[in-house]
């Protein structure tokens, strides 16, 4: 192998490491740890604390609120703790985990602060997308040339050392600088240096793996991050051998864990029993009939709220479905420059979807409207960019202005009831556009445009197989959601993680526009969907931070303005009731829900507009009767699903190496961002500093912030709202079939395995008990049951070797 060849592959090895960061204005929720996800839960976050320095657990202070709150059983903590080995009050453990909690910092290294300083300044102008008016010179070339042409005229760059002459290549810099080092230590090494700025090398992980226009346009590789790291490193004479130290374990980490797994025993114990007595009720119900409308939302944890809210006002059905709703899509909206992949980031787009105008009176008035807000935005997007800008419009503007600031910040609420108004005059989108769903045998790069019919009946088939659906009503809608707020740099982060940070509206009308079609109607009748000839299938948008909920209504016949009307009503009866949940939830008052939340939807000086995922620590697999009727609190994520129209399992399968993969990469998130914001999250909003349009900054440089911010998890300073659990599945099936799924996907197992979530599964063809995965496909009874609720008391523990 060449020397080349093996920096290369030392190269990529180490980045295993290094967790994907995505450009924050299309935030994607991801496991910061993902690189450690092959090994056990508590070895994994002792490597993570010796590379990044991060904590893995949560505090003796969040456990003792957890206690306090009784959210942690007693018994359950009992039990975990003396089979770990612990014998004293749990009072004083925490005590004893207080006291010995590392608070101590290491000594900061000066000649690699200097080299941090000078990197994060040229990455900053070489990454940025959009927002630097000047930009890095020569970015077209690449960012190790663009640093070989900066690196001689920058005066924070020592006259010493390799940095003097680089070579042409990365490899050849690097190759250069790792000679008095032998290659056994080549990876350690540049685990290290890629861990120095893991919020930068994240970035620019993800943009080289991704290859999107602007990784085409300005094309940069952690090889050549490397090269540029090493230079400098060179060039202030600091050591790059690898640290023969480490961080000492942490002493409390077993206890921690103790407590941890008791908290998620204990929310898990709830969640299972929910599903159990109600899986017994369903086997003794009758679910026949037609409900009056069918809504199908994303399975996101903010959908069981307003579902609840929905059910409870008429004969509603609503289901759970990954909210691109199966289509893996590029999507390019009406009059835009970009597309964007609406669809989880595990997957690939398949097709290019755009929308096209059909009503052209209604596009001229948009255009018209429209672009009269684009300029008022476009105003205030400069000002907030540019403050030596916004001194000198606001005295050019004269009081005028200055009343309108006071306006947006003194009442928030009235100046988006008039924003509201000027948004109602322009036309939406949906309105005179339709999504190009059918093929149109040409090509957007690598992609088809639009799908042939034998996509489209597949699309929609897999929907109703997944969901398990045999009834269809009169009216079903699918359901997008996107969040509202302003001046808020982590919007998108509160917009649908399945589709990648953006809005799911816009997979919703392509699914609803698939199942309108005569020709796919057709086929899927016969494939055994009896679709009646007065369903009408149309697209809706939740707005997650007002819980309005938008229907794209437009072709939607005159025969069913009624069903249309009532549906409308009530959809208002139940924002009503989930916005003062949601209000409530935010220590608002109530019964001030609705304009609570558009208060803060509006306010540009809100940091916390919605609570997004927070709280997220189930994810329930089954069909929608097991949890309807209970209130679990906006913690669980849903999936509609029947294991008796899965026969073959494919539908599980897709379940659970789709959906499972990405709520578990969503709810570590929130747990690293948590037990450690300042190492895995994004600090305080209030001292945050948006560089790049890519990421933020706290305070005036430095390295990206990787995760969410304190806003997005803490009630206050030293009062969590995010409870940091790790992910408890239950699924509703047999046992032997979720079995067969898990022994054909390692992945799966290897996270199960080791610890990452955990899997419940309630059998309702063993009298509904509920078994617990343990290791290596190994299953033992949830709970301590008597005989007499065994179905077969000699049985042993549900295995399958």
């Amino acid at each position: 192998m060449s020397t080349e060849s093996a920096i290369h592959d030392s190269i990529d090895t180490a980045a295993t490491t290094v967790g994907s960061l995505w450009p924050i204005h299309s935030f994607v929720t991801a496991n910061p740890l993902a690189g450690f996800e092959n090994q056990p839960f508590g070895e994994a976050v002792t490597q993570a604390a010796d590379l990044l320095g991060g904590r893995g657990y949560p505090s003796a202070e969040t456990f003792r609120a957890a206690l306090e709150r009784g959210q942690i059983d007693p018994e359950i903590l009992d039990a975990e703790l003396s089979e770990a080995g612990y014998e004293d009050d749990p009072e004083i453990l925490l005590d004893h985990m207080a006291n010995t909690a590392d608070a101590t910092d290491s000594d900061s290294d000066t000649a690699t602060d200097r080299v941090d300083q000078v990197l994060t300044k040229w990455l900053s102008a070489f990454l940025d997308e959009g927002s630097a008016h000047w930009s890095m010179p020569n970015r077209e070339a690449g960012f190790y040339t663009a640093f070989r042409g900066v690196a001689e005229h920058d005066g924070d760059i020592p006259d010493e050392g390799i940095i003097t002459d680089l070579p042409e290549t990365p490899s050849e810099t690097i190759e250069t600088v790792l000679a008095p080092h032998p290659e056994s230590q080549w990876v350690p090494i540049f685990e290290e240096q890629l861990a120095a700025l893991p919020g930068w090398t994240g970035l620019i992980k993800q943009r080289a793996d991704d290859e999107g226009a602007w990784q085409s346009a300005y094309p940069i590789s952690l090889a050549g991050y490397l090269a540029a790291r090493l230079a400098l490193l060179d060039a202030v004479d600091a050591a790059i051998a690898p640290s023969n130290t480490s961080i000492d374990p942490d002493p409390t980490a077993e206890l921690a864990g103790a407590f941890l797994r008791a908290w998620e025993a204990s929310y898990r114990g709830d969640l299972v029993e929910t599903v159990s007595v109600e899986s017994q009720s369903l086997a003794d119900s009758d679910t026949s009939g037609r409900p009056d409308a069918q809504m199908v939302f994303c399975i996101d944890t903010r959908s069981e709220i307003i579902r609840r809210h929905i059910e409870a006002t008429g004969d509603y059905e609503t289901h759970g479905y990954a909210g691109f709703f199966g289509v893996p899509m590029e999507y390019q909206g009406y009059d835009t420059d970009v597309s964007v992949d609406a669809c989880p980031p595990i997957l690939d787009p398949q097709h290019h979807v755009t929308d096209v105008p059909t009503d052209d009176d209604t596009r001229e008035s948009h255009d018209r409207l429209s672009g009269i807000r684009e300029t008022a935005d476009e105003i205030i997007e400069t000002l907030e960019a540019n403050a030596a800008t916004a001194y000198g419009f606001v005295e050019t503007a004269g009081s005028g202005y200055g009343l309108a600031l006071a306006a947006r910040t003194l009442v928030p609420g009235r100046v988006q009831e008039l924003l509201d108004v000027a948004d109602d005059s322009v036309p939406d989108e949906h309105e005179f556009c339709e999504p190009l769903v059918h093929h149109q045998h040409t090509y957007t790069g690598d992609l088809p445009v639009g799908l042939t019919t034998d996509e489209k009946v597949e699309y929609a088939a897999t929907a109703f197989d997944l969901m398990g659906w045999e009834t269809f009503s009169r009216l079903v809608v699918f359901t997008g959601h996107a969040s509202e707020t302003t001046n808020n740099p982590y919007d998108s982060s509160l917009d649908c993680g399945a589709c990648a940070g953006n809005p799911g509206g816009p997979n919703a009308r392509v699914l609803a526009a698939i199942c309108n079609d005569t020709e796919v109607r057709s086929a899927l009748r016969d494939r055994g969907f009896e679709i009646p000839e007065d369903t009408v299938f149309l697209a809706g948008e939740h707005n997650t931070t007002t819980d309005e909920v938008e229907l794209y209504d437009s072709d939607v016949p005159e025969s069913h303005t009624d069903d249309l009307e009532q549906l409308r009503a009530d959809l208002a009866t139940a924002r009503e009731n989930a916005a003062a949940e949601r209000a409530e939830s935010m220590r608002s008052d109530a019964s001030s829900g609705v304009n609570e939340t558009e208060r803060r939807a509006a306010d540009w000086a809100e940091t916390r507009p919605e609570w997004g995922l927070a709280g997220n620590a189930g994810f329930v697999i089954g069909p929608r009767e097991l949890t309807s009727g209970v209130d679990l609190d906006g913690r669980a994520f849903l999936h509609s699903y029947d294991w008796s129209a899965d026969p073959d399992g494919e539908a599980l399968e897709a379940i659970l190496t789709g959906p499972m993969v990405v709520t578990q990469w969503i709810n570590t998130q929130y747990y690293f961002s948590t037990v450690d914001n300042a190492v895995y999250g994004s600090g305080s909003k209030v001292t945050h500093n948006p560089v790049g349009n890519v990421g933020v900054y706290q305070g005036n440089g430095g390295d990206l912030m990787t995760g969410l911010p304190l806003q997005s998890l803490m009630a206050a300073d030293d009062d969590p709202y995010h409870q940091p659990l790790r992910l408890s599945t239950v699924i509703h099936a047999p046992v032997d079939c979720v079995n067969d799924v898990l022994a054909d996907h390692a992945e799966l197992t290897d996270l199960l395995d080791n610890n990452w979530l955990s899997l419940t599964v309630v059998d309702p063809t063993q009298d509904h008990r509920a078994f617990e995965y343990e290791h290596d496909l190994e299953w033992s009874p949830a709970s301590e049951l008597s005989e007499t609720d065994l179905a077969d008391p000699t049985a042993p523990a549900v295995s399958d070797d």
